[in-house]
């Protein structure tokens, strides 16, 4: 007899995690979090998940909190006799600390991998990881969706005359690389050099983008600081328009105001994280029912591969 799938969510992914129960076809699971004077917070089921298959749906953008939540939870479906505990990780957090880049840094995204073996996770499903390495910090299975599922349709569906794809640092030429395979069209690099985190000094761009339609990608956008120089740049190199497809919006500091006041026709991001305010430049586009189907199919022991694009 198949175990019993349900669906609980915490306090950073609620919309989506109702989307996601929505789209697979039941109910989100009641859980709820008593929360002491001091700031400790405690979850609890309230009701059973003896055998089951628990999926517990969590992005993990700051606060810490989210995280700490998602390590709870987990502890407390395992304690509670689940029979396996499935982290719905849309997006993962601390995922840009995947290596040591300079000298006595820690490697977060792989302590965060430690902490969610050591609570009870049997099982990883998230999305467009800021390296692929991080499937190998864990010792369970990862199933690792891309967005392009997501933006590979959309982008045909502009129809645009000239399109070129652009990545707006060397680190996202692979990325690019594969949409400009796929979408049979050239491709833009930009270089950018840093004095320090969110902060590009200088940039240029490696290719043609004359008279372009430029689809700029990236898995995080974050101040846009990076995106909407890039954008602004191939602009004034007479691009012809600039979109930005990007997976994961956190939209920090000044983000909502960089994008405003660039030259960005358009940000196509994902709800893996919920916006902060809305924007006339942005389109969001859902990840919901991918995720319902991806989990069916983890379910019931099915291959996924029919959810890549490429």
């Amino acid at each position: 007899m198949d175990a019993p799938v349900k669906f609980f969510a915490g306090n950073s992914s609620q919309s989506l995690a109702k989307k996601i129960a929505e789209s697979y076809g039941q109910p989100l699971g009641k859980a709820s979090f008593l929360r002491f004077s001091d700031g400790e917070f405690e979850p609890y089921y309230e009701e059973t998940v003896r055998g089951c298959s628990v999926f517990i749906i969590q992005s993990t953008q700051p606060p810490i909190e989210y995280f700490f939540e998602l390590l709870l939870m987990a502890d407390a479906a395992k304690r509670a006799s689940a029979k396996q505990v499935i982290a719905v990780m849309p997006y993962f957090g601390f995922a840009r600390q995947d290596r040591k880049d300079k000298p006595r840094t820690a490697i977060g995204a792989k302590l965060m991998a430690n902490l969610l073996m050591a609570s009870g996770v049997t099982r990883i499903i998230t999305m467009d990881l800021h390296a692929d390495q991080i499937q190998g910090f864990f010792d369970v299975p990862v199933d690792h969706l891309f967005a392009s599922y997501l933006f590979i349709p959309y982008i045909k569906s502009l129809g645009l005359p000239n399109l070129t794809i652009a990545s707006p640092d060397v680190g996202g030429s692979k990325r690019a690389n594969a949409y400009a395979n796929f979408l049979k069209s050239e491709i833009v690099i930009c270089y950018k050099q840093r004095s320090k985190a969110n902060v590009v000094d200088k940039m240029t761009a490696i290719g043609d983008v004359e008279g372009k339609d430029i689809i700029l990608l990236d898995d995080i956008v974050d101040t846009a600081g990076t995106l909407t120089k890039a954008a602004n740049m191939m602009m004034d190199m007479g691009a012809k328009s600039i979109r930005a497809c990007c997976s994961h919006a956190v939209l920090s500091g000044n983000a909502y105001e960089n994008i405003e006041k660039s030259g960005l026709t358009e940000l196509v991001v994902t709800d893996t994280i919920p916006l902060k305010q809305e924007s006339k430049k942005i389109k969001v586009l859902s990840v919901a029912p991918l995720f319902a189907d991806v989990i069916h199919k983890v379910h019931n022991f099915e291959s996924i591969s029919t959810n890549f694009v490429f």
